[in-house]
């Protein structure tokens, strides 16, 4: 059996360039409340503003990018719970690929409606009775079209760390970086990224408690697989690492943390009131986890990613009501 090729930093440089002038460079935002209350500062990557309203875009599109001519004329297969989803829709509307997405059918309707928009065929599925990456497989047989999975694929993972390079590059010298975790392709490309830039930079991946599979397996020392989560986290409700992104998250990565939903809500709410931002739950792990780590984190500069905006509105009402 052949040894896993893991992605490298020099990928990240890589995506980093071909991204470049397609995914924004998104500001680094901060918080006179947030610095007061940690004792601390705490820079925001504010990736609810890249294109299409999360970090996806960047190893959607990086993915994308490098596919043949023949790859191209077949076609691109996804499944997602939204974000993937509209991310792989828009780079390949952009690139010219037709592209089918496999989504729960109670995915937020505002991200089934954001893909339908980008003009991807879409395949609904029962997140908790049907298999989604089996959905995959199959049509990906059936019709030839490549399939590019939401984190557990090196290109996609590389595109990911291009979010918490840039951080780095803007705000030298984090002693701290909280990272949100579903399957890890965010938080494994930051870690390449972090660990190239800012060695002595600690890295922590943050996931729900209510889907703890990640801490579970950063612990145990191998993938511990789960049922689908029950979570506000939308973004998080995946049951396992992949084969990539767990060895470079047990090798490169300091802890993983986990919150609860009550916290995700406290944190939308902080969002909204103090910073002005629509941030969705899944957005809201990494300084829901300084939030909770503050005594810890005094006198230090801590880098949180915001990993994503994209919530219905009539959703995010009710999540932020008391």
């Amino acid at each position: 059996m052949s040894e896993l090729k893991l992605p490298t930093y020099a990928d990240v440089v890589a995506a980093s360039e071909r991204i470049a002038g397609h995914a924004h460079r998104t500001p680094v935002a901060t918080s006179r409340t947030a610095n007061e209350e940690l004792g601390a500062e705490v820079f925001f990557k504010c990736e609810n503003l890249q294109r299409m309203g999360a970090f996806k875009f960047r190893g959607g599109y990086n993915a994308l990018a490098r596919f043949d001519d023949v790859q191209r004329r077949a076609g691109v297969v996804a499944f997602s719970s939204g974000n993937h989803a509209q991310a792989i829709a828009l780079s390949a509307r952009l690139l010219g690929i037709p592209a089918t997405i496999i989504m729960p059918h109670d995915a937020p309707a505002s991200k089934i409606a954001a893909t339908r928009g980008y003009g991807a065929e879409l395949v609904l599925y029962d997140r908790y009775t049907e298999d989604r990456e089996q959905i995959g497989r199959d049509l990906a047989a059936k019709h030839g079209l490549t399939l590019i999975p939401p984190y557990d694929h090196a290109d996609v993972i590389a595109g990911q760390g291009t979010a918490a390079k840039e951080l780095l590059e803007d705000v030298p010298r984090l002693d701290a970086l909280f990272v949100c975790l579903g399957g890890g392709g965010l938080l494994s490309g930051s870690a390449l990224a972090a660990r190239a830039i800012s060695p002595s930079t600690k890295i922590y991946g943050v996931e729900p408690e209510a889907g703890n599979d990640g801490q579970q397996s950063f612990r145990s020392g191998s993938i511990v697989h789960i049922d689908t989560p029950k979570t506000i986290a939308d973004g998080a409700q995946t049951q396992h690492l992949g084969k990539l992104t767990f060895p470079i998250i047990q090798r490169d990565v300091d802890d993983i943390l986990t919150v609860s939903d009550e916290q995700l809500r406290a944190e939308m709410r902080f969002f909204a009131a103090r910073m002005k931002m629509v941030v969705e739950p899944t957005g809201c792990l990494g300084f829901a986890a300084a939030r909770a780590m503050k005594e810890q984190l005094r006198g230090k500069r801590v880098g949180v990613i915001i990993s994503g905006g994209n919530v219905d509105i009539e959703r995010y009402a009710a999540l932020l009501a008391p």
